[in-house]
């Protein structure tokens, strides 16, 4: 068992229903503080769900979510999500990111400008700073969109996919860059269905017809994957 301190997210008999029916099922999970989490499960299986309630965009029928972090989430979509003609530059896109803090109608500070900066440089991004987003590869998108999340500085990221769609030198990169993030006590909790991803991740969290089938490191989980794709067969 996990010692609270060593927990950012306790997940207690969480239930969400939409109007077709439920979608997560009495799901409990404790998430541990400053590592990578990986969400699996195939689609349907309730990923992109639980991560809206993690990220407070859902709210479930029953249950609770009990977070001991300092700050609100920071969320990352695809970047498939951003519409393709949106008429905006990566450092604009970053500087985005301080809005959690200034609100959407205030002026950026020198320091909230600093920060979006120190962001771009973190990511590798200054040579693109000047781009729009729809000149972008979709790799340089998602590195685009970590950045506006670390701009926010908050001690939570959630990502929904964030590999979905990339070469295998981007999925490298973001591989790369979400555990150089939790290296500084960051909480990561990522939905994927790249096995291989979610193999080198801390911890990992199996769904299943909104219903969560097993819970520890990795390679305890996923051998259960393989288990249950053996036995479907």
């Amino acid at each position: 068992m996990q010692h609270t301190d060593d927990v950012a997210i306790r997940i207690d008999r969480l239930t969400v229903s939409y109007a077709d029916g439920p979608v997560l099922t009495e799901v409990s999970a404790a998430i541990p503080r400053g590592r990578i989490t990986a969400i699996v499960g195939p689609n349907g299986s309730g990923k992109s769900t639980l991560l809206g309630v993690l990220a407070g965009t859902v709210t479930a029928q029953s249950g609770a979510v009990h977070r001991d972090t300092t700050q609100r989430p920071a969320f990352v979509v695809q970047h498939s999500a951003i519409p393709a003609a949106l008429p905006m530059t990566v450092r604009e896109a970053v500087a985005m990111g301080r809005w959690a803090h200034r609100g959407l109608w205030r002026r950026l500070t020198a320091t909230d400008r600093e920060i979006a900066h120190a962001c771009l440089v973190r990511m590798e991004l200054t040579d693109l700073a000047a781009r729009r987003l729809d000149t972008l590869s979709g790799g340089q998108r998602q590195r685009t969109l970590l950045a506006q999340a670390l701009a926010q500085q908050s001690d939570l990221m959630l990502l929904d996919e964030p590999a979905t769609g990339l070469d295998a030198a981007s999925r490298a990169e973001i591989s790369r860059a979400l555990v150089e993030i939790s290296a500084t006590g960051v909480t990561v909790v990522q939905a994927t269905h790249d096995l291989a991803e979610a193999a080198q991740a801390d911890h990992c969290l199996l769904l299943r017809d909104g219903q969560l089938l097993a819970a520890g490191p990795p390679g305890e989980v996923l051998r259960s994957v393989a288990d249950y794709q053996s036995a479907s067969v």
